[in-house]
């Protein structure tokens, strides 16, 4: 086994599992992190991996491990959104399994100069990369409106227009730009919950989940996912909220065998496209307590996996 990584990847055996890693196959690990999931995918089976992160400091530890297992693992700096594209340059068009952790690592989180936590003092970024818009940028340019439809879309905060006006004359004053000066905005208009969640929770989640655009990601690997995986072929997601178990689930329900009919008294269209994945575990995985017990931060996640059919992948724009 590797050298312990930084980071507790969640419901890592279960992923592995699903996966079902053979001698000679070739894997993606699109969101690398901290490599966990690469690494116990490479102790596995004499695989290979290519791992993608668009985290400098991620993909710096990739090279690391990549080190240490000489021509088996290949780390590429991008987003699994466009890991067609970042394939193809290297010659890769088909792959026999996918993994994708949706959730923000435990060294992003921990680390205050990221600014993805309230509990630490640090710049208002959230970039999960080093480019583009910072939650700093959001909250002291956009407007209201915008504002407060991104902190309910995102957040599903329900006081998300007292969220927003409360950001747009705190900024008349100074701009918006430290985590912890934008939690006690938060705090002082959002009421506390009986869960004991934190009030700038939700206000956070979205504005990370904007700031990275997360959620078009999301949508644009599982369609990338569809294209790469061969017949036989696994694809593994963890979310860690509703929002992003909802597009995986919808995604897959709608390529596999699962998807409703369009009506239950007729027989189904016979040009209904052919599935294209078959559910492996139709409700999904979550965490053992014992996971739990040793991370509570995995009290959310929950893993969707499926296997990919022989049937052609789904053109854009095709009815689902």
């Amino acid at each position: 086994m590797d050298a312990p990584s930084l980071h507790i990847p969640v419901l890592r055996d279960e992923v592995v599992d699903a996966l079902a890693p053979r001698d000679g196959a070739v894997l993606v690990d699109g969101t690398f992190g901290a490599g966990g999931y690469t690494a116990a995918l490479l102790a596995s089976a004499a695989c290979t991996v290519w791992a993608i992160d668009r985290d400098p400091a991620a993909v710096a530890r990739g090279h690391a491990l990549a080190a240490r297992h000489p021509g088996r693992l290949t780390v590429l700096d991008g987003t699994f959104g466009c890991m067609e594209s970042l394939l193809a340059a290297h010659g890769i068009t088909r792959v026999d399994g996918i993994a994708l952790d949706i959730g923000v690592s435990s060294p992003q989180i921990d680390d205050p100069s990221r600014g993805f936590s309230f509990r630490f003092d640090g710049p208002l970024d959230m970039r999960m990369g080093s480019h583009g818009t910072t939650a700093a940028d959001i909250v002291n340019e956009r407007d209201e409106a915008e504002i407060a439809d991104i902190v309910w879309r995102y957040g599903e905060e329900r006081h998300s227009r007292r969220v927003a006006r409360a950001i747009v004359a705190r900024r008349r004053e100074a701009p918006i730009t430290r985590t912890l000066d934008l939690a006690e905005i938060v705090r002082s208009v959002v009421p506390k919950s009986k869960d004991g969640i934190d009030p700038a929770t939700r206000t956070f989640q979205a504005l990370r989940i904007a700031v990275n655009d997360e959620l078009g990601e999301l949508e644009r690997g599982l369609a990338a996912a569809e294209r790469l995986l061969a017949p036989g072929g696994r694809l593994a997601v963890v979310t860690f909220h509703s929002l992003e178990d909802r597009v995986v689930k919808e995604f897959l329900r709608s390529r596999s065998a699962a998807a409703p009919a369009p009506s239950r008294h007729l027989p189904a269209p016979a040009d209904a496209p052919a599935p294209t994945f078959r559910l492996i575990a139709r409700s999904g995985v979550t965490p053992a307590p014992a996971e739990l017990a040793a991370n509570p931060r995995a009290r959310s996640a929950r893993l969707r996996s499926a296997e990919r059919t022989s049937a052609p992948a789904r053109r854009l724009g095709d009815a689902a």
